[in-house]
Parts: C-alpha cells; structure tokens; sequence
C-alpha cells in the first residue's frame, strides 16, 4: 500500500515591524518638563561658571594713573594661559598630585577590593556590622576627617605618638619625606570603605552558579576571587579608578590642613591649591581662571584614557 503523498511544511508568515511612532505632543512636554529642572540647574551651576572663567581668562586688571585712576580691564588673549603654563609652582602642582595618585589609587582600589572580596566571601561573619564600620570613615566630612588626622600626627597630643615612640621607633608626620604619605593615609582612611562597598555590591551580581561549578571543578577561594569574580566586576573597577582619578586632580582638603604644619606642602601643592592662592592671595583672577580651565582640560583628558583603558582591559 502506498504511503500517503507527504504535505510540505508550512511556512509562517513574516513578522510584521511596526514603525516607531513618534512621541506624542503629550509625552514629549512631559519628557521636556522632567529635563528641564536638570538642564537648568546645568546651566547654571556649571555651564555659566565656565563660560564666565573662560571670559576672566582672557582678561587682565590693570591699575591706571599710578593707582588713582582705578583698575582698568584689558583684552590679553592667550597671555594668562602662557603665564601660567610658564610658572614651576603650576607645573610642579600636578608632578605632586601625580606622585600622589602612583601612591594613593593602587592602594585605595586595592585594598578597597580586597575588603569587599573578604567580606563577600562565605567564611564571612557579620557582613552587615563590617559594610557599615568600614563605611563609617566616609560619613565623616573631609574637614572633619583632616582635623582628626592632624591630632593623631600631632607631637605631644597624638596617642599614635606616644606608641611608636613606646616601641623605640621615630616618626615625624610633618617632615618633607612622610607628609605625601600622611595626605595619602587621611585618603584612603576616608575612600577606602566607600569603594568597598561598590564593589560588594557589584559582587552580589556575580553569578552563584558560577561559582559554585568552579568550586565543583576543585578552584579554591584565591583562584575564584582573582579569576572570576574581579574580571566579572571589571566595570565597576574602571569607574571607581576613573572617579578616583578625577577626585585626586581636584585635591585640596586635606593638603590645604596639612600645610600650617607640614611646610613641604606649601600653598601651591596641589593645583586646586595653586588656583585659590592665585585667586584669593595674590588676587590675581584672570590667571586663577586659566588655571582652572586647564585644570578641567587634565581633567577630562585624564577621564578620557583611563576610559579608554578600562574599555580595553573589559574587552580582553
């Protein structure tokens, strides 16, 4: 008997895309209402003051008439850029704030990693007790924190002191040659739990199946937090690097305190420090607000390779 013919498959229709509607005259001035506020304030708390700095920069006050005759407003161009490009206290500013950064982001991120790697770990105890002791130190103002910092180093006040002195050891937190690191210990003192807890939070997304399979595989705890869970939160360690980059060009707390004891910090150890003693020591405004232009051109180029980097380091 033979077979019954066999019926050819039937094909589906093709999907139908429908076009993307405009948005509505309605959700389009919902949408302009929700972005107006933010685009107002933009403008001006920082676009104004931008421009306005750009305006200063390329202006200079003069005293006419020997004094008698007021200040005089005239157009110098470029002038204040090159002036301040050719002043050593400018250029050696970011030379110290770059020794600071070599010395203070692998140690913030590093240990600011380990921390939240110990305490996602599942020999962990009391995570909760630890995430908010660690946190602590960040809800103290910079201010604050630098006092405090400044009574530990202190001579005769500082228990610090007395115990190292206890031990038969010498430490002089003020001296030229340990007051970079005494910037440094107040900042990651104050970061560090901070980014901890970024990173605790990035490593709650990693995967427990994961995990659990390399643990099957025989991975121990070291081999599990170097190699899968650091490269899966990868992204959230290039921001943290890039907002830590771009905090550390705009130090100043911390040093400016530093500075009535520690004379290797000065007044122009840093330069959001060089543009305020420009600015409000030497009043000379015009060069303070080039200054800081070519502050925020670093800055933003700074943004923009450890962008870069980060992207190709997430990419490998």
């Amino acid at each position: 008997m033979a077979a019954p013919p066999s019926t050819p498959p039937r094909t589906p229709p093709p999907l139908r895309v429908r076009p993307a509607r405009p948005l509505r005259r309605g959700r389009r001035g919902a949408a302009a209402l929700f972005l107006t506020p933010f685009f107002a304030l933009f403008t001006v708390v920082t676009l104004a003051p931008v421009g306005y700095a750009g305006w200063m920069s390329l202006y200079r006050e003069q005293s006419s008439g020997l004094g008698f005759g007021g200040v005089e407003r005239t157009f110098s161009g470029v002038a204040n850029y090159s002036g301040v490009l050719a002043d050593p206290a400018f250029r050696t500013s970011f030379l110290n704030v770059a020794a600071y950064c070599v010395a203070y982001i692998p140690v913030m991120i590093g240990g600011a990693l380990a921390l939240a790697l110990l305490v996602d770990s599942a020999y962990a105890r009391a995570k909760r007790f630890f995430q908010l002791a660690l946190f602590l130190p960040h809800a103290v103002p910079g201010l604050i924190a630098a006092i405090i910092w400044i009574y530990l180093y202190t001579p005769g006040l500082s228990p610090v002191i007395e115990w190292i002195d206890g031990a038969g050891g010498s430490w002089n937190f003020f001296s030229p040659g340990n007051s970079l690191s005494s910037v440094v210990n107040i900042a990651v003192w104050q970061w560090a739990g901070y980014n901890m807890v970024i990173f605790f939070a990035a490593l709650q997304a990693v995967p427990r199946e994961v995990i659990e399979a390399a643990t099957v595989d025989g991975a121990g705890a070291w081999r599990i937090a170097l190699r899968i869970k650091v490269p899966i939160i990868r992204s959230s360690v290039v921001m943290t690097v890039l907002f830590t980059c771009v905090g550390a060009v705009q130090l100043f707390t911390e040093p400016k305190l530093l500075s009535d004891k520690a004379q290797a910090l000065g007044n122009d150890w840093s330069p959001t420090m060089y543009i305020v003693s420009k600015a409000f020591i030497d009043q000379d405004y015009a060069s303070a607000a080039a200054a800081s232009l070519l502050l925020a051109l670093v800055a933003g180029a700074l943004s923009y390779a450890v962008t870069r980097i980060g992207k190709r380091w997430q990419e490998a």
